[in-house]
Formats: C-alpha cells, sequence, structure tokens
C-alpha cells in the first residue's frame, strides 16, 4: 500500500547514519543522497519495494514527531525483532514501552514487536506476526 514514509531530522548525516545501521538489520543497505528541487539533501533507504526519507524541513523550521504516529518496521523472525531493537539501541536510539518480545495480538494472533524512538524522537516499531 505504501511507496515510502518521509520523516524529518535536523541533522540528516547523524541519522543517516543510525538508519543504516538499524535497516542494515533487515537487509537495507547505504541510503542514496539525493538533493531536491528546492536543495534539500535527502537520505533514501530503499529495500523490499518500499523506501524510507529522512530529510530537513522545507519549511526550514525543526523537525518534530507527530504525535500518536508509529512507523512499523517488518521483520523476518522473532530473533530479528530484537536484533533490530538491539541495534537501534546500540546506535544512540531509545528503547521504550515493554521489552522486545511477544504480545497478544487479539483477532491478529501473537505479534513479537519492539518499540524505540529514533535520534529525533519518531517511534519505530519492529513487528513479526507469527503464523
Amino acid at each position: 500500500m505504501f511507496s515510502h514514509v518521509m520523516i524529518g531530522t535536523d541533522d540528516l548525516e547523524k541519522s543517516a547514519k543510525f538508519y543504516e545501521k538499524v535497516l542494515g538489520v533487515l537487509g537495507a543497505g547505504a541510503p542514496m543522497m539525493h538533493e531536491n528541487a528546492t536543495g534539500q539533501t535527502r537520505a533514501l533507504f530503499n529495500h523490499d519495494g518500499s523506501i524510507l526519507i529522512l530529510t530537513t524541513p522545507i519549511d526550514g523550521n525543526p523537525a518534530s514527531c507527530a504525535n500518536g504516529s508509529t512507523i512499523g518496521l517488518r521483520c523476518s523472525s522473532t530473533e530479528q525483532v530484537k536484533e533490530l531493537h538491539d541495534a537501534a539501541v546500540a546506535a544512540g536510539g531509545t528503547s521504550i514501552e515493554d521489552p522486545p518480545g511477544p504480545r497478544d495480538g487479539g483477532a491478529l494472533g501473537t505479534l513479537h514487536l519492539c518499540y524505540f524512538r529514533d535520534l529525533d524522537g519518531h517511534k519505530i516499531c519492529g513487528i513479526h506476526r507469527a503464523g
């Protein structure tokens, strides 16, 4: 359904290094750096048909997080959920909510989840849907 997700950062270089480590767990490579028509340099992480884009805000104001928003990253196993979380924390992210592990998803079944905030405070979830 989604082609890309774009999030703001005030330090593109630092954020790109963070996500290169975190998304490397999922198999994404180094970002492609791109300058748009208005002069913003952006870091694009292409993986499995999706793109995560990091950018400084076009309006020149500081980047901010959307309250109530979460970006979910699909993991291929329960182990990868934990590995993603640990890579994020090791790269300077902040672990939030419960430790990585299974959650009762009701009608969705068992979900293996982790939650962390990136360097700019964006809420990220690693998820693996069991069977």
